[in-house]
């Protein structure tokens, strides 16, 4: 290997590996493209041609929105999403909590994570190569570093980015939840029923709690349009990744199934939901004297060592000066 940088280095200078490298992955990208970027046979491309046709024919046949004309991701779907379905699906539903529920949210991910870790590992290059222009000492180690880092940090940003964004939907779902039954017991009490109930209740918590509230319209919408209720619940339970609501979804499925009132549930597990809020609050107060523990030494005591010691330490240093003198 040292001999292989050395001769590198020797004919073409020290960018030489960086070139290699290079020169490298780009032939490797160049082999690999024609494989990746080969659409296979759909059995749906007969449809879409006789949509296409009737579309071209006129306006008396049925017109479908099917992948949509100005979705220019499309012939790279092969390449971009997941071909095994437990994979494909398992971003789907990530994608969901994190609140993006478009049909080519999948398809958009990893066309992000490879645009941003492409774009940013050619940045790295040229940053490499600007450094190593100025004159600058450059190391192969420094160089692989500046090259590849930034790939990586490009490739996994819109992963953090979407674990971030479900992290912020999942706690406001939590802080909401508790408030939410409240006044869905309300509604039942005052004579609503359960889907009226549900759709009151995300038109009115959509100011403080937008997540919750668009759960909650999905909700009465998918029940609207027909589907069953206990299959509608099940994927509200699903979709938001909370202990709390899958526990509240299986008390309403376990109410229904028995024929026991809907409103005493809901009055008890809003009561529990209160409480188990009230206590997590209190866990946050007990934790916080210790993560002001650090921040309160590192503020506290060296201005407090400076005014103690301070005068005694210039006193000492003023004697030693004259004693030497």
């Amino acid at each position: 290997m040292e001999f292989v940088m050395d001769m590198l280095v020797q004919r073409f200078g020290p960018m030489g590996p960086l070139f290699a490298v290079g020169g490298l992955g780009f032939l490797l990208i160049l082999l690999t493209l024609p494989f990746l970027l080969q659409k296979k046979s759909d059995p749906m491309d007969k449809f879409r041609d006789s949509v296409k046709a009737s579309k071209s024919g006129g306006k008396n046949g049925p017109a479908l929105r099917i992948g949509g004309k100005h979705d220019k991701l499309e012939k790279y779907s092969n390449f971009l999403e997941p071909q095994n379905e437990e994979e494909y699906s398992a971003i789907r539903m990530k994608l969901i909590r994190a609140g993006y529920r478009g049909k080519n949210a999948v398809r958009t991910f990893h066309f992000a994570q490879f645009a941003l870790g492409i774009g940013l590992l050619i940045l790295g290059v040229i940053y490499t190569v600007v450094n190593n222009g100025m004159g600058a000492e450059v190391t192969t180690r420094s160089m692989v570093l500046s090259t590849l880092i930034p790939g990586f940090v490009g490739y996994y940003a819109p992963k953090y980015w979407v674990t971030k964004r479900i992290q912020e939907r999942q706690e406001q779902i939590v802080n909401g939840f508790p408030d939410s039954l409240d006044m869905m017991l309300v509604c039942v009490e005052a004579g609503q029923s359960m889907d009226h109930s549900i759709a009151r209740v995300s038109k009115e918590i959509r100011a403080g709690y937008p997540a919750l509230a668009d759960e909650y319209a999905m909700v009465s919408h998918e029940i609207k349009a027909g589907k069953d209720k206990t299959t509608v619940l099940k994927d509200m339970g699903e979709r938001a990744g909370v202990s709390d609501v899958s526990n509240f979804v299986t008390v309403l499925i376990q109410s229904a199934a028995f024929g026991t009132s809907v409103a005493e549930a809901l009055r008890v597990y809003a009561s529990e939901m209160r409480d188990k809020r009230v206590m997590r609050a209190e866990e946050k107060a007990n934790t916080l004297p210790t993560k002001m523990t650090l921040a309160t030494m590192m503020l506290t005591v060296p201005p407090l060592l400076i005014i103690l010691l301070g005068p005694s330490i210039y006193n000492i240093v003023e004697t030693l000066g004259k004693m030497s003198l």
